[in-house]
């Protein structure tokens, strides 16, 4: 049994290998048409916090290859006023007008090579995805709405029909006409649609959050109101704005916040959360991106992707409108006990990290294997983790990913979502994994 396992595994990693290196390089889908683009999407996210301790620019995405393998990029985050409207947050910790359009971005960080002259039109993050879009025309750009730390006011915003036309019509002003705080039309074309990142409709979310139970109708009501008012704004640029949601993993959630089948009437496509199902908040060592439950779980029922993926296909969703969310991260504990390889095991808390306890970029936890780390993986369950005997990390390889992206094949998804990609390596591996794993031949 362990020499099948074996057999198994070298076969995954060679297969990743060969998709890695000898596989032409995707290419991004062309927009401008409401229908399903031949191919896979391939959505990244990228965090307009990357660019200060994890010095990860937007010019780094074409440097490493990674922009030539997406469809989407969404720019996360855009914040909701407490009287629901889209607006550029200047508070202390929050919003950063600076990284968005402002900072003057040197030669050395520009995507084309040109340094930005201070007090231009346009400058920053915005600025520089302007100038990605120039070399990477099929690529859509999108403003992703909320988060975690920014769905409090979403239920207002979506609780009336005029407040919903007042929102809708605030961010199709900011973003796509790109209407910024004093300079008039100077993000315009920046972005080409709105991803909805509300954290979570009629359930908990950050503490604070404001939650109604008429959340879950007035979420479909929402969508119908941005469908509508892009469409109207596509008229005017003979273009299709995309549409597209973050959803969540727990079918408990889906149930309170979503009415299933006809929120994708209204979307291009729904991201579906395929990660942070055990993590460093709970008291033993688990998986948190398993593509199946393993088995001798501690919890039943239990979370993994089949169940999320599940758990949509149950309430109606189309199957290529479902986009498996990768993490390019991992979970860790510390003070593991119990021996064995760690998994399932009582820990003391959250491992030591970079950034954040418990929470680590891939590219810093690759660097661990071999290093004092034993790699682990669950072939059948579909996860990997790294363990010393104290430290337990799990997290998504490039083995794993691959054998995600089989999973969406024969699964007949819409493709991968990135959350997010400041987390991989200079060579962009993940992203590579994706792009290579989803082409069609």
């Amino acid at each position: 049994m362990r020499q099948l396992r074996h057999r198994r595994l070298t076969a995954v990693v060679a297969l990743a290998t060969v998709l890695l290196t000898a596989a032409p390089p995707a290419v991004a889908s062309a927009g401008g048409k409401p229908e399903r683009q031949p191919g896979y999407h391939r959505v990244g996210y990228f965090t307009q916090w990357g660019i200060y301790g994890r010095a990860f620019t937007v010019k780094k995405l074409d440097a490493s290859g990674a922009a030539s393998r997406l469809t989407h990029l969404n720019y996360a985050f855009g914040n909701v006023s407490e009287d629901g409207r889209c607006y550029v947050d200047g508070g202390p910790g929050e919003g950063d007008a600076w990284a968005d359009y402002q900072r003057p971005v040197p030669a050395e960080e520009s995507v084309d090579g040109v340094a930005d002259a201070p007090g231009q039109a346009l400058n920053g993050n915005f600025g520089q995805l302007a100038k990605l879009k120039a070399k990477h025309p099929g690529l859509k750009v999108l403003i992703s709405l909320g988060g975690w730390s920014w769905s409090t006011y979403f239920s207002n915003a979506a609780r009336t029909d005029a407040s919903r036309k007042a929102f809708v019509a605030s961010c199709i002003d900011l973003y796509l006409k790109g209407n910024l705080p004093g300079s008039p039309g100077a993000a315009s074309g920046v972005f080409d649609g709105v991803d909805l990142d509300w954290e979570w409709p009629n359930w908990d979310g950050e503490p604070g959050n404001v939650i109604r139970p008429e959340d879950r109708e007035n979420f479909t009501k929402l969508l119908a109101e941005f469908r509508r008012q892009l469409d109207a704004y596509g008229r005017t640029t003979r273009a299709h704005h995309p549409l597209t949601a973050f959803l969540p993993a727990n079918p408990a959630t889906m149930d309170a916040g979503y009415e299933g089948r006809k929120i994708f009437k209204y979307l291009d496509f729904g991201t579906v959360q395929g990660y942070d199902f055990h993590g460093g908040w709970e008291a033993v060592a688990n998986q948190q991106s398993a593509l199946r439950v393993p088995a001798g779980s501690p919890d039943n029922p239990d979370f993994s992707v089949e169940v999320a993926i599940g758990g949509w296909l149950t309430r109606g969703a189309p199957r290529d409108k479902l986009v498996l969310g990768i993490p390019y991260y991992g979970r860790g504990w510390t003070g593991v006990t119990g021996g064995g390889n760690g998994l399932f095991q009582p820990a003391a808390g959250p491992a030591p990290a970079t950034y954040e306890a418990g929470y680590e970029d891939y590219k810093q936890l690759k660097t661990l294997a071999g290093n004092g780390y034993t790699v682990h993986r669950d072939l059948r369950a579909g996860h990997a983790w790294l363990f010393d005997g104290t430290t337990f990390w799990t997290y998504d390889d490039p083995a794993v990913v691959l054998q995600k992206m089989l999973y969406i094949r024969r699964t007949g998804l819409g493709g991968a979502m990135i959350w997010s990609l400041d987390g991989d390596d200079d060579n962009a591996t993940l992203t590579k994994t994706i792009g290579l794993g989803l082409t069609t031949w």
